[in-house]
């Protein structure tokens, strides 16, 4: 080990400093140790990135005290971190607060505390015992509780017998007790019965996916699988048998999921085959039971991690195995710094490490799938249902068409409404699906055409009936409804409702199936921590006739008693001004085409749409995949777009509109004089599609080049040169998922 040690402090720097290591801690540090150093007047608290033997600063102060007994930070994760913040171009110090929650890395960060009881030799002396029950009745309950069951925390032994908490103490001042303070692990599962379950039999095809699973396992460099497996395939049985070959290796494994809405269903898959080997992570759990996950994760009391794009970093000791189930999800790109791709950083973990990653879907993404095609990932396909169960029948509805035959603007064809009354009558489960919350989407002036928008973002603000306000979907401003048109010269009280979401829908269902028991389901109704399990547990019980929701019905969640889903509006997100629009659009209605007829009884699909024609559309009608891609990779080859290249968008943003304009205008020049204008293609900055958003102007760099480096390199650069105006901030934002 050297004698200067690599520290980056808690200060958005992006730079390392050194610091002495001092005799009596050079057997004490490693990498990753977390520790206190003094900077300028202060002390700050750091993390040791390496060691060296010399440093090129004369005068180096040494390192403060260590924080904790071991390294927060295993050097495979530290690895990790430093590749992100290079590809990413984000300071280091951003990307160790993302590899480490904040509920180990704060200062206060410890295990709860609870006081247990424990019985003495004296509580077996029957004698001393029965003068307690003569005059102390609640002291002996308490008493006669403990001999019977043992060691019991304060409170449970004070409920179970009925008693006060001063008898207990009583009877520790007497001697027939201890009590103690001891940690008590914070279990994010506790209270759940979770019913054990075996191997189930496997197809051909999953057999071929497991055998090469177990390849990549036992292989030193491991390929990445890519599962391309139709829904209901049996993707996840998959998963879960690898993931045992791996734990009989002594191996670990992390399972990733893009939606919190389908962590309780994954968790009580994983926890029934695998019990309490399964630790969970994602953000509906408390700091308390992260805090207590992780460290059970870093003590090697759990070996399978599931949970959302954090759980990629899990402290997992000889991690053998990642899966990321639907690796073409949005959801697991991040949207703050660093801008990172969960999919992406697991294959470099597993590179990294040296374990295999499992990228599972029904429709990979364009990158994923132009991987496989050059080799650099296996590809293994399901093709069919388990158990030779059929896709569901789609039936594409073209609403210009039902609003001809029904003479006025109609939100469900006659068809749908039918088929609703049919699953009812036969006590099956419809699900119904509209990516747009909230009850209308706009406001409008019938007098003048005014529009209720948002003063921080430009946006139209979204009405809630339910709480009678108008909300932005962005910064989440809300406001009470206007009672008249607030233009000034036009102040008309009516006020037309425009569009639908999905609080629209839930009223109009209720109205029309009195004796459906209807749910809704997106991100206004999911409030409580519960929420989630609460909802789908009703659901796959069958005491809900009709759910409705947003994305987060749209995939992964498997009830074989729907029969029937219906997609409103299956257009919603085609006419976005994004390249990635007509994937979104196919991959979105594929996955929610996929919750139907995964049971016994075929299911059917309606696809409402006002653009029946288009290829997103028909490709996903036909479930035609191969077509819709070979399309969609012929015109990202055309433009040069993603994965024919990398793209790098850098957001400019500013209160002040001109001062954010000018001061975008200005780091381009310097930027641009720094690109290879050969191998980077880019261009003056533009206005973002979503121009105003949050209280900021928003302008778009956008930059595309084959390797990343061409781009963030110069970036780098540019940025440390320029001299930013205190009103204006930037994002980088490396293989940018959406350029809104």
């Amino acid at each position: 080990m050297g004698k200067v040690a690599r520290v980056v402090v808690d200060l958005a720097l992006d730079r390392e400093f050194d610091y002495l290591v001092p005799d009596h801690l050079q057997n004490l540090v490693s990498i990753g140790t977390q520790v206190e150093v003094p900077f300028g007047r202060t002390r700050k608290r750091g993390f040791i990135l390496g060691f060296k033997d010399k440093s090129e600063f004369p005068e180096l102060k040494p390192l403060g005290k260590l924080v904790g007994e071991k390294p927060l930070i295993q050097p495979e994760i530290l690895e990790l971190a430093q590749w992100m913040a290079d590809y990413y171009a984000a300071p280091i110090e951003q990307v160790i607060k993302t590899v480490l929650p904040s509920a180990v890395r704060k200062k206060d960060a410890k295990f709860k505390e609870v006081l247990f009881v424990v019985p003495t030799e004296l509580a077996s002396d029957e004698e001393k015992a029965a003068e307690v029950r003569k005059r102390a009745p609640k002291q002996a309950a308490a008493l006669d509780v403990l001999i019977a069951t043992g060691t019991l925390s304060l409170a449970e032994l004070a409920k179970a017998a009925d008693a006060p908490t001063s008898a207990v103490r009583a009877l520790e001042d007497k001697g027939f007790v201890r009590i103690t303070k001891e940690p008590m692990a914070r279990d994010p599962l506790a209270g759940q019965n979770f019913l054990r379950t075996k191997n189930l039999v496997l197809t051909p095809e999953q057999e071929v996916a497991l055998d090469r699973t177990i390849h990549a396992l036992e292989n030193g460099d491991p390929k990445v699988i890519l599962l391309f497996g139709v829904t209901g395939s049996g993707k996840t049985e998959v998963y879960l048998q690898a993931i045992e070959y791996a734990l009989k290796q002594d191996k670990g494994a992390i399972v990733l999921v893009p939606e919190i809405a389908l962590t309780p269903q994954t968790v009580e898959r994983f926890h029934a085959r695998f019990g309490d080997e399964i630790g969970v992570l994602h953000s509906h759990l408390s700091d308390g039971e992260r805090h207590d996950e992780w460290h059970k994760i870093r003590d090697g009391k759990v070996r399978v991690v599931v949970g959302a794009r954090s759980a990629l970093f899990a402290p997992v000791e000889n991690l053998g195995l990642i899966v990321v189930d639907e690796e073409h999800e949005q959801s697991y790109k991040q949207e703050e710094t660093p801008r990172y791709n969960a999919r992406d950083v697991a294959v470099m973990r597993g590179h990294l490490q040296g374990c295999a990653v499992m990228l599972g879907s029904a429709t990979p993404s364009v990158e994923s799938f132009h991987n496989a095609h050059l080799g650099k990932y296996e590809c293994v396909n399901l093709s069919g249902r388990v158990d030779d169960r059929k896709m569901p029948v789609i039936r594409v509805v073209d609403m210009r068409h039902e609003h001809e035959l029904q003479g006025e603007f109609s939100i469900f064809s006659r068809d749908l409404v039918a088929a609703i009354h049919e699953r009812i009558a036969r006590h099956e489960q419809v699900m119904i699906f509209l990516n747009r919350r909230g009850f209308a989407t706009s406001l409008i002036c019938s007098k003048c055409g005014y529009v209720e928008e948002c003063v921080n973002c430009s946006v139209a603000m979204t009405y809630h009936r339910k709480t009678d306000v108008i909300a932005c979907h962005l910064c989440g401003d809300v406001r009470k409804v206007p009672n008249r048109c607030p233009e000034k010269t036009c102040a008309d009280p009516e006020f037309k409702k425009k569009g639908m979401g999905t609080e629209r829908i839930e009223s109009i269902m209720k109205a029309m199936f009195k004796k459906a028991v209807v749910r809704r389901m997106d991100s206004d109704t999911m409030t409580r921590k519960d929420s989630y399990q609460q909802i789908l547990g009703q659901f796959r019980t069958g005491k809900i006739d009709i759910l409705i929701g947003t994305q987060m019905i749209a995939k992964g969640l498997h009830f074989p008693n729907v029969t029937l889903v219906g997609v409103i509006n299956a257009d919603t997100t085609l006419h976005m001004p994004d390249f990635r629009a007509g994937e979104r659009t196919f991959q979105l209605i594929t996955q929610v085409s996929g919750r139907a007829g995964r049971g016994e009884i075929a299911g059917e699909v309606f696809l409402q749409t006002y653009t029946p024609s288009h290829p997103a559309i028909q490709a996903a009608r036909s479930l035609d995949y191969d077509t819709f891609m070979d399309q969609e990779l012929e015109f990202r080859r055309a433009l040069k777009y993603p994965p024919f290249s990398h793209m790098v968008c850098v957001t400019i943003r500013c209160p002040d509109e001109a001062l954010g304009e000018l001061t975008a205008s200005h780091f381009y020049k310097l930027l641009e004089p720094m690109l290879d204008s050969v191998h980077v293609v880019s261009a003056s900055p533009t206005v973002a599609p979503i121009a105003k958003m949050k209280g900021s102007f928003r302008f778009q760099i956008i930059m595309r080049a084959q390797y990343t480096r061409r781009m963030t390199i110069p970036l780098r650069h540019a940025l440390k040169q320029f001299k930013w105006p205190s009103k204006v901030h930037f994002t980088v934002d490396v293989d940018a998922l959406s350029l809104m």
